[in-house]
């Protein structure tokens, strides 16, 4: 009898116990807004803030609404202004171009490796293109930091990293976001801790933490920001800065402060998944496993691999094959978007050049979430499943039954 997977993709654990109780005593309370406190409280975004700062090491934090909202406000931080060009990746989310097209900006697209980081080669060659560089950690695959803040200081490009797929990551030991100047996260339902939308930013520089907290909509209440800048940073910057406002408000942060707590242990929980999945896959005829970096610490929410040179159809073959088996695939190199797929070639607000090199790769890009609501039984299912239709169809190319790309 053929497998079949039962599960799904898109279901997550439930909250912890103790954020849903954190939430209904907000409820209770009334005081969702975070400046609206009673005296002598704490709000729970301002513990929030303190918290991941200490997390990842940051001097400052802002909890903001969203992981986009979170871009849009460090590119406005940093002096992103409009008309301005802003290097970016090819291979990511939608989200990352339109941070820099609602302030105004033009995105500049730089390719993809086969190992689906930013091609720092091509990254050097659009060096004197623009001055900032939002840069994403697609899918939890980070590149070489030292060498691409390196380049990136060298040529004078202020890095913002989107750490949508990395809370909980690292490269070479440093946690990711804390290497450029902001580094922005997303608490969306499908990340690592999940309020169903909510963001963070953390930098070091204390102006740009100023600007970040007027553009928030703090009004002048910025002084209750405990991770925030001394107030002697906004004397100027509170006339200055447009309130665009995008706060978290409590009842988020409640429920986001237990998962922080929780994550290390998550991280690993993923990583396991991952890993089973990643062991089922290597081998397979026609798929190439991503080898992920001895310096990369990982946080295995999804995972990638690719069909390298297929033609579209037999993509799309696999595709219909595991979905009829209960495995939910994306891809890449569609030529539409579909879901929250989409691809460079998709956004044509922005005029953009073909880049063969990285066209090729997105080609063979196909994707997976992995919820910590699956065992470790149904990833050794999963794989099976993947490693059964990849091969079968990579047979019949090979027999001509389907023509190769």
């Amino acid at each position: 009898m053929t497998d079949v997977f039962r599960g799904s993709f898109t279901q997550q654990e439930p909250i912890p116990e103790e954020g849903i109780e954190a939430a209904v005593a907000v409820m209770r309370s009334g005081r969702l807004h975070r400046y609206n406190t009673a005296p002598g409280e704490v709000a729970q975004t301002v513990m929030l803030e303190q918290e991941f700062a200490d997390m990842v090491g940051a001097r400052y934090c802002l909890a903001v609404a969203s992981g986009g909202y979170a871009m849009g406000t460090a590119l406005r931080a940093v002096g992103v202004r409009p008309g301005d060009r802003v290097l970016t990746n090819a291979f990511t989310l939608a989200p990352v171009p339109g941070a820099i097209a609602a302030v105004g900006a033009v995105p500049v697209f730089v390719g993809v490796t086969r190992q689906l980081v930013i091609d720092l080669d091509d990254l050097a060659a659009k060096a004197d293109q623009a001055d900032v560089l939002l840069l994403s950690h697609m899918r939890g695959h980070i590149a070489d930091m030292e060498a691409l803040m390196a380049l990136c200081d060298a040529s004078g490009i202020t890095v913002i990293e989107d750490c949508a797929h990395t809370m909980g990551a690292a490269w070479n030991g440093v946690p990711s976001g804390t290497q450029g100047k902001v580094g922005c996260y997303s608490c969306q339902t499908y990340k690592h801790v999940n309020a169903g939308e909510g963001g963070l930013l953390v930098m070091d520089d204390p102006e740009i933490a100023a600007r970040a907290v007027m553009l928030s909509g703090s009004y002048m209440l910025y002084e209750s920001h405990r991770a925030g800048p001394p107030k002697e940073m906004f004397e100027t910057i509170r006339y200055e800065m447009p309130n665009v406002s995008g706060r978290m408000d409590n009842l988020r942060a409640a429920i986001l402060r237990p998962q922080l707590r929780d994550l290390d242990r998550q991280c690993a929980r993923w990583n396991e998944r991952y890993f089973r999945i990643e062991g089922g896959l290597r081998g397979t005829p026609g798929l190439t496993v991503i080898d992920r970096p001895a310096r990369e610490t990982i946080v295995g929410s999804s995972i990638q691999f690719l069909l390298d040179g297929w033609a579209a159809p037999d993509v799309q073959e696999v595709l219909r094959r595991c979905r009829e088996r209960g495995v939910e695939l994306k891809w890449f190199g569609a030529a539409e978007p579909i879901g929250f797929t989409s691809r460079y070639d998709s956004w044509q607000y922005v005029k953009s050049e073909r880049m063969p090199a990285s066209d090729a790769v997105l080609a063979g890009i196909v994707d997976m979430r992995v919820p910590l609501t699956f065992s470790l039984e149904d990833c050794d299912l999963i794989a099976r499943i993947i490693r059964s239709e990849v091969g079968a169809v990579h047979q019949n190319v090979r027999d001509g039954a389907r023509s190769p790309a």
